[in-house]
């Protein structure tokens, strides 16, 4: 299993969790979910207190992610599977991504 905070605008808004490579799921924090001034990240993640299940990447966060030369370039100098989109999205999405959203690895201890 692994996870991500999700960030938007710097400000904590959720955790995205890779059950398996066919299980994803996303859920807002809940300080997030009561402040009625933050918007939901996507138009297809409307803010919730329910959780959102996926058998694939979330198409949001998957659209946050290189594709073609640039994905196979990354993933080679990344030492990261071209097809763990998660694991990629883990290693490019923390800062400079094209919009509000942000993601950082969790690690459990």
């Amino acid at each position: 299993m692994r996870k991500v905070a999700v960030y938007r605008n710097g400000i904590f808004a959720g955790i995205l969790i890779e059950e398996n490579r066919k299980q994803f799921v996303f859920k807002y924090d809940k300080n997030y979910f009561d402040d009625s001034q933050m918007p939901a990240i996507s138009l297809t993640l409307p803010k919730s207190q329910q959780e959102y299940t996926s058998e694939v990447l979330f198409p949001f966060f998957f659209n946050m992610l290189s594709e073609g030369v640039n994905r196979k370039l990354q993933s080679t100098q990344l030492r990261i599977d071209e097809d763990d989109s998660f694991g990629l999205l883990m290693a490019t999405a923390q800062s400079d991504t094209i919009g509000a959203v942000t993601v950082k690895p969790l690690i459990e201890k």
